[in-house]
């Protein structure tokens, strides 16, 4: 058997087809790396020519700060997308009246909806590697390591795969696209937003506490609050900039720098969120396809006795 078979089944092929040869993908693909180029030369224009001291020279220093604007822009458009390309897969389908059609086939639950999801992704991933044209400026005047573009791409593919399987969970609890799309951007606007301002809220609680009291943080002490940072992608994604990011989140200020975090904030972004991940996958392969309940103490007609079987006489 051909390899291909072995690992495109008909529902990857079939969105392959559909999402990948279209005229509006190619223009999404356009679109997308416009988008981001023009971030990259505003950032060169903006820092060469309207600073107050005239023309600057562009050191590697400037450099690794452009990359740090690029790859959050990056991770920003990528929260924009990706609820847009998942949260639609199933409940689209149902809309269309064509699920019930997908569910009679020999495909599995589990088959249908990592196969969508990975069709979905598989579309957001070649979007973003399209966009190492532009991360060769940053490697023409250095102060960037491969080793960090690579950490960072990967950490890319973690986020989409995070809001797509939070898309694929609603647009299988949703029966409306708009609806699933509405919740799938709620919960992304509470993991890459109200995560950082909780963050800022609590350790401002905690800083006031400090001076109220008057007695300043003991050496190695931290705070719980660095916990919540690690639950906001910028956050961990600074941490893979700076190793000692982590340290600072969970610090109080007057702590001692010298100590170790609890935990990299990319570790803990990447522990918590596989298990989001994990658990909206099983729900949504859980309620993908409708289950007949029997009501308690019910049993099939087949499994009656014989004597208490009705005769042909209805005695």
């Amino acid at each position: 058997m051909n390899w291909s078979r072995r690992l495109i089944n008909p529902v990857i092929d079939k969105e392959f087809r559909l999402r990948m040869r279209s005229t509006r993908s190619m223009l999404s693909v356009l679109f997308y790396i416009l988008a981001l180029g023009t971030i990259a030369m505003g950032f060169i224009y903006l820092f060469l020519y309207l600073g107050n001291r005239g023309p600057q020279r562009f050191d590697p220093q400037v450099s690794q700060m452009m990359f740090y604007v690029l790859s959050f822009a990056q991770l920003v458009l990528i929260a924009f997308m990706a609820p847009a390309l998942t949260a639609g897969v199933i409940s689209s389908e149902r809309e269309k009246q064509t699920l019930s059609m997908l569910l009679t086939t020999q495909q599995s639950s589990s088959t249908i909806v990592l196969s969508k999801l990975v069709s979905a992704l598989s579309f957001m991933a070649l979007i973003v590697l399209a966009t190492l044209p532009v991360y060769s400026i940053v490697f023409l005047y250095g102060g960037i390591s491969p080793k960090q573009l690579i950490s960072v791409f990967l950490f890319y593919l973690f986020v989409m795969l995070l809001l797509g399987a939070l898309g694929v969970m609603f647009s299988t609890l949703f029966k409306r696209t708009i609806v699933a799309i509405i919740v799938t951007y709620g919960v992304g606007l509470i993991i890459f937003l109200v995560t950082g301002l909780l963050y800022l809220f609590f350790m401002g609680i905690e800083q006031r506490n400090m001076y109220v009291t008057g007695q300043p943080p003991a050496a190695g002490s931290h705070s719980w609050v660095g916990y919540l940072l690690g639950l906001n992608p910028a956050g961990a994604m600074m941490s893979l900039f700076d190793s000692s990011f982590s340290k600072e989140a969970f610090l109080l200020y007057g702590g001692n720098l010298n100590s170790k975090a609890p935990i990299e904030l990319w570790l803990e972004f990447v522990i918590v969120y596989s298990v989001v991940i994990v658990l909206a996958l099983w729900i949504a392969i859980r309620n993908i396809r409708p289950v007949a309940r029997r009501r308690k103490g019910e049993e099939p007609a087949e499994q009656l006795p014989q004597d208490h079987r009705p005769s042909e006489n209805g005695v």
